[in-house]
């Protein structure tokens, strides 16, 4: 038997008894069928912009949906086998969804696909968190690490080849077989590579969950092979100049800073990080004269420096752009109609549906659609229901962190931002969330 310990009740994130949560026989079916459909989940995540760009274009508005199905098979075959958790965040945001669906064709926009489309997001993927979150197991949760980790050099290469190759070429072809290709503006006449995504966020979101996974392994006891750890730190470096991400680059800063935060308590951590930066820095000296080297730092650095004169370089970005807009959502909400546009208004493909075109009719931001859609009440609720369990998950995190284990505490460095923020509008991006969410929750479990 396999006895799975959740946080108790005083923790708030799941409601369970202290000691016995739900004893699964190691052979349970209905487990291993749900562990299964996780990994379907995940797989789709990394895939479905490759079916939907290269192996089946002709099916690619469909395809947008894959996971649904995914999710809501999970999500009922949990509920009927009792393994979703009681915790006070799942009836909050379905009854938040079942809502926001009314208001929308009453008050709102009108059209029942729009909304249903923008409630699929708090009805099918939001509470898939916790499932992944109640079934994943620690074991589960370092193999899909690892293999993440195989996945980082191929998806070097190919970011790498999209990077420098014309966007007629098959390898950028757009969505539905779009021959002006898939790339994002970047600097210098290259384009942000998407990868096997649809848009260059999931390439950014990758490398940056495998940056998380890279820096535990190298710093922790799990046994792992050292070629694959080393070619996986490889492709977490050059990926940023070929992915020409600001935000990756941000983000590999934030998850520094939480390793460092956490080296206080273990000093032997900080002892190999110095290590690390001292062969970084040898390598970065040697490299920095050579041809290949300014051949790829170029169009970053001047992607830097166009953000600098337009946005206001670091403080544009992180405290205009993110923190600034986020608060302004707020400042505006009551500016907004009461029940807001309608939900699903705010995604592209709601616009498709109403306007005809996809371009953002509500917010381009996170809190100013979910605010825009639903109105203040409802919208800044579903703000604070996920606010809350980020809350939840770090206080727990951090104590793990002191105990020693250091994977929910970088897991976290991540998972805070795209849990709390993340652009849910955008089919890959949701996908990373709940995935990442839900493999949050696993890490702080407890087993016996």
């Amino acid at each position: 038997m396999i006895t799975i310990n959740t946080p108790n009740q005083s923790q708030g994130i799941i409601n369970t008894s202290k000691s016995l949560n739900i004893q699964i026989s190691a052979g349970d079916k209905t487990l291993l069928l749900l562990k299964k459909g996780i990994w379907i989940y995940f797989f789709l995540i990394i895939f479905e912009g490759a079916l939907r760009k290269w192996i089946i274009p002709g099916l690619a508005s469909p395809l947008l949906i894959v996971r649904d199905p995914i999710a809501f098979w999970l999500l009922f075959t949990a509920w009927n086998r009792g393994i979703l958790p009681s915790t006070p965040y799942l009836p909050l945001i379905f009854g938040i969804g079942i809502i926001s669906i009314f208001t929308a064709l009453i008050f709102g926009h009108g059209n029942l696909f729009v909304a249903l489309f923008g409630a699929r997001i708090l009805l099918l993927n939001f509470p898939l968190v916790f499932v992944i979150g109640r079934v994943f197991t620690r074991v589960d949760l370092l193999k899909l690490g690892k293999y993440m980790l195989w996945m980082a050099l191929p998806m070097l290469c190919l970011i790498t080849l999209q990077f420098y190759s014309p966007q007629s070429a098959w390898v950028n072809r757009g969505v539905g077989g779009d021959m002006n290709g898939a790339g994002f503006s970047g600097a210098m006449g290259f384009y942000r590579p998407p990868g096997t995504f649809s848009f260059t966020t999931g390439t950014t979101t990758f490398f940056c969950i495998v940056n998380v996974f890279v820096l535990y392994f190298w710093f922790s006891a799990v046994r792992i092979n050292k070629v694959l750890l080393i070619s996986a730190t490889i492709a977490v470096i050059l990926a940023i100049p070929f992915s020409m991400s600001r935000g990756y680059f941000y983000q590999l800063l934030v998850s520094l800073v939480f390793f460092i935060l956490a080296s206080f308590r273990k000093p032997q951590y900080l002892g190999k990080m110095l290590l690390a930066a001292g062969l970084i820095t040898i390598a970065l000296t040697l490299l920095s004269p050579t041809k290949f080297f300014i051949r790829i730092t170029e169009p970053l650095l001047a992607r830097f420096d166009n953000a600098a004169q337009t946005e206001g370089g670091v403080k544009g970005t992180l405290g205009d752009r993110y923190l600034g807009l986020m608060g302004q959502a707020v400042d505006q909400a009551f500016d907004k109609p009461f029940f807001g546009y309608g939900l699903g208004m705010g995604t592209n493909v709601g616009a498709s549906l109403i306007s005809g075109s996809q371009n953002f009719l509500i917010s381009e931001e996170e809190w100013g659609r979910l605010i825009g859609e639903c109105g203040a009440i409802l919208g800044l609720s579903i703000i604070l229901v996920r606010i809350g369990l980020v809350l939840k998950i770090a206080r727990t995190s951090y104590k793990k962190m002191v105990q020693g284990d250091l994977l929910p505490w970088m897991l976290l460095s991540y998972g805070a931002l795209i849990l709390a923020d993340g652009q849910w509008a955008q089919p890959t991006a949701l996908g990373f969330s709940v995935l990442v969410g839900g493999l949050m929750l696993s890490a702080i479990k407890a087993y016996a």
